[in-house]
């Protein structure tokens, strides 16, 4: 059991480690795809270095400090997200257990180009298995992705259907894990109805018929998580206080994920509000 599970190890979400490890929290970081912060050539706009540093460095040394200070860092690719006394969180690999998490994902805005996507949101297109596939018993659904998010959202839809099929959206390389459901990798050109979703129709011209439709690309990022748990978001940023506190008691977020200057400086404090802010948190549950 964790006291604080920070969920990103870019400057928000390591400022945020090290500010609860200060108080003797027990603190785990996760994290795994590239963060913007090691994108970035130079940076030469932040204070303490008078030649400018690499992103990547920078970003290895954030994590190295949060390490010298105790902090469990661990690159594993989190899937899933739930809450009840506790937060558990889901990754590929394992299963952890905190009484507090802090998304800092940073913002990637991943959302599929295809015609029907906002037509059709709460009309049979969902961002959550666990949310809606109750209402998908016995129905045809598909699911829009190609690595692991994908798969583990359309394992969630087996307990309730076994018609599922995985659509990449003209993707070709899939985990091979992916081949234990249908799977469709054509380019999807539309997704069409009237009142509610009823089918897909491929850019080389053939369909297929279908009641519902979740979306899973990529990885799964803050405003993923944010969907599945109910968190308040607004222009696909995720709302807090001055706190960095969700509307879930214990949930913290900062950084790019909740808008604002996309900035290592304005990251960085609030990291430290969201870390303070968790412990301050701990100590008066």
């Amino acid at each position: 059991m964790y006291d604080v599970l920070v969920i990103g190890a870019g400057p928000a979400g390591i400022s945020a480690s090290i500010y609860a490890r200060r108080a003797n929290k027990k603190v785990l970081v996760l994290y795994n795809s590239i963060s913007n912060l090691e994108k970035a050539s130079v940076i030469d706009n932040y204070y303490g270095f008078e030649n400018g540093i690499t992103g990547k460095e920078l970003f290895q040394k954030g994590i190295k400090q949060a390490q010298n200070l105790g902090v469990e860092v661990k690159k594993e690719e989190v899937i899933n997200i739930e809450v009840d006394e506790v937060f558990e969180v889901t990754t590929t690999l394992n299963k952890y257990k905190s009484k507090t998490v802090i998304l800092a994902t940073g913002n990637k805005k991943i959302a599929p180009n295809i015609k029907g996507i906002a037509e059709f949101e709460g009309k049979g297109i969902s961002y959550c298995a666990i949310c809606d596939g109750f209402f998908y018993r016995n129905k045809n659904i598909a699911v829009i992705g190609n690595g692991n998010y994908a798969i583990s959202e359309a394992n969630i839809l087996k307990n309730v259907t076994q018609n599922i099929t995985i659509l990449t959206n003209g993707v070709e390389d899939a985990p091979e894990e992916m081949q234990k459901f249908n799977v469709i990798k054509r380019k999807i050109k539309e997704i069409i109805g009237e009142n509610k979703v009823s089918g897909i129709i491929f850019e080389d011209g053939s369909n297929i018929n279908v009641d519902g439709i979740f979306i899973a690309i990529g990885e799964a990022g803050g405003i993923d998580f944010a969907k599945k748990l109910g968190i308040i978001t607004s222009n696909n940023n995720i709302c807090t206080n001055e706190f960095m506190q969700t509307n879930i008691p214990g949930l913290f977020s900062c950084g790019d994920l909740v808008g604002g200057l996309l900035q290592v400086n304005k990251s960085a404090y609030e990291g430290a509000i969201a870390g303070l802010n968790a412990v301050k948190h701990l100590n008066n549950v």
